[in-house]
């Protein structure tokens, strides 16, 4: 299983050590102008009160064929768009939404996350467009 992740702030590179931790999943940090050759899950972060990170969507743009889900950080303070960047890259490149998480996440968070890729998108082609249950 393989996790491309953008952190900004460190929360959502702290959200990916733990998921690696528990599960020895492979997590790769994206980078501008970067074109995967493997399948995998993009995990981001929120910025600007909604928008989606520059590097996030120059990536997706070029991957999002082979991007199984998208996974967005962020804030409640910042009230309907607490982790928007997924909803917007979910329906921008057609990839489904998984899950959002405030910050770094919780425990539970962070185990409520590898269900949903264990038994939604384990080595499989997408579901459902409509996964969030975030």
């Amino acid at each position: 299983m393989i996790l491309y992740y953008d952190s900004k702030t460190g929360n959502v590179q702290r959200f990916i050590d733990k998921v690696v931790q528990i599960t020895g999943w492979t997590a790769i940090r994206i980078q501008k102008d970067m074109l995967i050759e493997e399948e995998g899950h993009l995990v981001t972060f929120t910025t600007n009160f909604g928008q989606i990170p520059a590097i996030t969507e120059d990536f997706a743009s070029k991957n999002s064929a082979k991007l199984y889900s998208v996974t967005s950080s962020g804030n409640r303070n910042w009230g309907r768009n607490f982790g928007v960047a997924a909803d917007k890259v979910a329906a921008h490149f057609e990839i489904p939404l998984a899950f959002k998480f405030e910050l770094s996440g919780t425990m539970e968070d962070i185990n409520q996350f590898i269900d949903i890729i264990k038994n939604q998108y384990y080595d499989s082609k997408r579901g459902s467009k409509k996964l969030d249950i975030a």
